[in-house]
């Protein structure tokens, strides 16, 4: 199995959201389903069927995380030397060129990816463009409305 690039941050909540899932989502589904169960006929019971998908589910994200967790390269921003240059889990503040705004992404992992926060996956047209890259460069990125440049202006690893 290849790596799984992470984050520290990324790699915690993973980690937060696999312990609340088995020591609250999974204990409070096995009630659902022993209470749905002293119901009598499960043949035409919702909340046995309800109980037993959502046991499903739980169980998949289990599996899922726990899979990703192993597989993961957690990558500390703060310890990176990258000597200036846009690399995963770099922080990069960059100019539209078109309309001259600016805006500050990091860039994390897909697990991480969360554009309202400015968390921005490193498999993104945006990303890939930017990778490698240092300040003072500019990154052209094909969006679907045409091709768009990006003026580097800054690079921090936090």
């Amino acid at each position: 199995m290849s790596t799984i690039p992470l984050t520290k941050r990324g790699a915690e909540l993973l980690k937060d959201e696999l312990h609340r899932l088995k020591t609250i989502e999974r204990p409070a589904v096995i009630i659902a389903i022993s209470e749905a169960r002293a119901q009598g006929d499960l043949s035409e019971n919702a909340e046995y069927d309800a109980a037993k998908e959502k046991q499903g589910f739980i169980e998949g994200r289990i599996q899922d995380l726990e899979s990703k967790l192993s597989a993961a390269q957690i990558i500390d921003p703060a310890a990176l030397d990258a000597e200036g240059r846009v690399v995963f889990a770099a922080t990069v503040e960059l100019e539209d060129l078109d309309n001259g705004g600016t805006v500050l992404y990091q860039i994390v992992g897909d697990d991480e990816a969360d554009l309202e926060h400015g968390k921005i996956s490193v498999s993104s047209p945006i990303a890939r463009a930017l990778i490698g890259k240092h300040a003072g460069d500019v990154a052209e990125v094909q969006a679907p409305s045409g091709v768009r440049e990006y003026e580097i202006i800054d690079v921090r690893y936090v």
